[in-house]
């Protein structure tokens, strides 16, 4: 019982270093970077909130669970910016390492589950993981209108670049929710435009 309290724990406690992973996005109101553990938790709040837009098929319960999970790897791998350059290979086999040794920080049992739930997230083939996923792809650009451009301005982000790395992802799990934010993010470089 001891050593189960005791990993448990020591996830618990590894689990907090990812308020110190910085994002490429700024919070709502600009004053600063937001934290990966931010983005998190405001995505889990997105779910909570956002749940009709899901299909019926999608669980909530388990969208939460992969929404506060999912940027873990982000302890060992960094935040990688959607507009950044990065290699996406290189990325990925990253992230696989950190969740072998983060998740293995836990119980077996334990690890497995949440491993397996982290898996689900990553390969965004069950109806659940597409809807993390587009929320993921969402609350973003949600927090750019938010700000008056976010990293959209330090990335030089066009409307046909988030059209292509951020609608269609968000479109798969949420098409109503890609069509508010189409709608918005138009208006948005319409104006930047004038």
């Amino acid at each position: 019982m001891t050593e189960r309290l005791n990993q448990q724990i020591a996830f618990l406690n590894e689990a907090d270093k990812l308020k110190t992973i910085l994002r490429g996005t700024t919070l709502c109101d600009a004053s600063r970077a937001e934290n990966s553990a931010e983005h998190s938790w405001h995505l889990t709040l997105y779910a909570l909130v956002l749940a009709d837009q899901a299909g019926p098929e999608v669980d909530i319960n388990r969208v939460i669970k992969m929404l506060i999970l999912h940027d873990l790897v982000e302890i060992d791998a960094g935040d990688n910016p959607i507009f950044g350059d990065y290699d996406a290979a290189d990325m990925e086999a990253q992230e696989q390492i950190a969740a072998d040794r983060i998740f293995g920080l836990l119980p077996p049992d334990l690890r497995d589950d949440l491993r397996g739930i982290w898996e689900e997230f990553e390969a965004a083939e069950s109806p659940s993981a597409r809807f993390a996923k587009s929320l993921d792809r969402f609350q973003p650009p949600m927090q750019n209108l938010a700000s008056g451009g976010g990293s959209w301005t330090d990335y030089n982000v066009s409307e046909a670049q988030i059209e292509e790395k951020v609608g269609r992802k968000i479109a798969i799990g949420a098409p109503a929710l890609w069509a508010y934010a189409r709608a918005r993010i138009s208006s948005f470089f319409a104006g930047a435009d004038a």
